[in-house]
């Protein structure tokens, strides 16, 4: 794809239905008189996979303007300027003057270098930046060794978790019984036989005589993830509260070892704490507050897309009276508007992968639909995803009727509603919202109340508005 074709879908999707700035994108009212700011978006977007765009004839609220061909001349000079002689390495930049939406916006292309980080000229390499929900922040030092490892063309999982071991110490380390417990074969009596298959999975490596750990075979199947260089803080937690705030905690329990060593344990362990006893007859019989399935998919997925660049929180699972929340650190590669629809990105391929042969979530592409789908099959409200400066957040709710749900939490159902029809050739309507919120068919207003919410939100549009009637309408996302 071109890339003004992709910068125009970019800037629709940061400006619709909700203004949000993107990773991919800064918008631009006027050009900064600070040459050092402008440098560090430049090398920010340099740095960032796919590069960036910054677009001039934007306000901060999201409003448009149009550019004049002086401004534009001017802004063009400036930054070309600054990508010459400001950093560490020359960069050439594109532009363009686009129409979009009655007015003409400027367009500057920052294309991803293949020599990466790029830092500021006249600094040592530790002033580099990156960008992080929006916004152009300064690169970590741990960032920067990644970056440094992947544009060398070694991906996370392919770099050294542990270094120059015997066998016996690779063996200590990793919990190969459990790799062969889940792969259904019976476990080996040689270890040199165990030994081919930990590489054959590019879990461990044999370098001069001696061997080393990757990080795919530490994070999947690590003893203890606190022992491998760079991962102590890649553990997970679980903490259960008494209400609804973190003031008054139950109980906290940590999980250091490699996700697939205790993922089904992780998950059992929540399904635990979050069961709703019903009583029928004599007998109790557990019901649970979520759906497994969705459960399963939400924590597969924080394990999978978290951002291992960035230090210093776990993948937190936190159980509240009111809600179940899952946070890792990273912001998502795709708009959280279209976490139904789009392809996902993953920044651990490797990870993905093998998380996907090994079961423990669903076929890629699919797994965020079937657990949204599960949402809905419970008559729970709206996942919630929630984008941070460094990191994501998802939020489950417990069952609700509709006349108590806030008007958000109806438009948000009703939006994830119709993405999920659309992805299976379907069209919402009235007839569709009333069996998704459970509402009675004599009470086809309420449905028609909460789908015109939706549409002055801008999250959907009627499907064909010149042909249908209100009684008859049908609608789609606001990106179908």
């Amino acid at each position: 794809m071109e890339w003004k074709e992709r910068a125009t879908k970019t800037l629709q999707s940061s400006l619709s239905p909700v203004p949000l700035e993107l990773n991919e994108l800064d918008w631009k009212s006027d050009l900064s008189p600070k040459t050092d700011r402008l440098a560090q978006h430049i090398s920010a977007f340099a740095n960032q996979s796919r590069g960036g765009f910054l677009v001039f004839g934007i306000h901060n609220d999201g409003s448009i303007f149009s550019i004049s061909k002086e401004d534009a001349d001017k802004i063009v000079q400036k930054l070309g300027n600054i990508a010459k002689n400001n950093l560490q390495h020359s960069i050439k930049i594109e532009h363009a003057v686009i129409e979009y939406e009655g007015c003409s916006l400027l367009f500057v292309y920052i294309p991803e270098q293949k020599s990466k980080p790029i830092g500021l000229k006249g600094n040592d390499i530790y002033n580099c930046y990156c960008r992080s929900a929006g916004q152009t922040v300064k690169m970590s030092q741990h960032q920067l060794k990644m970056m440094i490892a992947e544009s060398e063309g070694i991906p996370f999982e392919k770099q050294i978790a542990m270094y120059n071991l015997s066998i016996e110490t690779v063996l200590q380390n990793l919990n190969y019984q459990k790799i062969y417990e889940i792969i259904d074969k019976n476990l080996p009596d040689s270890t040199d036989t165990i030994m081919k298959t930990l590489v054959e999975y590019k879990f461990c490596e044999l370098s001069n005589s001696r061997w080393n750990i990757t990080n795919l075979g530490a994070i999947l199947f690590g003893n203890n993830l606190k022992d491998f260089v760079g991962l102590g803080g890649k553990t997970v937690v679980i903490r259960k509260y008494y209400g609804t705030s973190n003031l008054d905690m139950e109980f906290e329990q940590n999980f250091v070892f490699g996700y697939a060593t205790y993922f089904e344990k992780i998950i059992e362990f929540i399904m635990k704490n979050i069961q709703s006893g019903e009583i029928r007859e004599v007998r109790r019989i557990n019901k649970y507050i979520y759906p497994e399935l969705a459960v399963r998919e939400f924590i597969a997925n924080a394990m999978i897309h978290q951002d291992f660049s960035i230090t210093g929180m776990p993948i937190t699972i936190e159980v509240f009276s009111d809600r179940l929340s899952i946070t890792n650190l990273g912001t998502p590669l795709n708009d959280i508007n279209r976490l139904i629809d789009l392809p996902p990105l993953s920044r651990n391929e490797y990870l993905a992968d093998m998380m996907l042969l090994l079961g423990f979530c669903e076929k890629r592409g699919s797994g965020i639909d079937k657990a949204i789908t599960a949402i809905e099959e419970n008559g729970l409200p709206a996942v919630n995803f929630t984008r941070y400066e460094n990191h994501t957040r998802v939020t489950m709710f417990p069952k609700k009727k509709v006349s108590e749900m806030t008007k958000e939490e109806r438009v948000l159902a009703c939006f994830q509603h119709a993405c999920l029809l659309f992805e299976h050739r379907k069209t919402m309507n009235n007839q569709s919202i009333r069996e998704r919120f459970g509402i009675d068919r004599r009470n086809s207003a309420m449905a028609s109340r909460i789908i015109n919410d939706t549409l002055k939100s801008g999250y959907i549009k009627q499907k064909k508005p010149e042909n249908e009637s209100k009684r008859y309408a049908s609608y789609i996302p606001y990106y179908g």
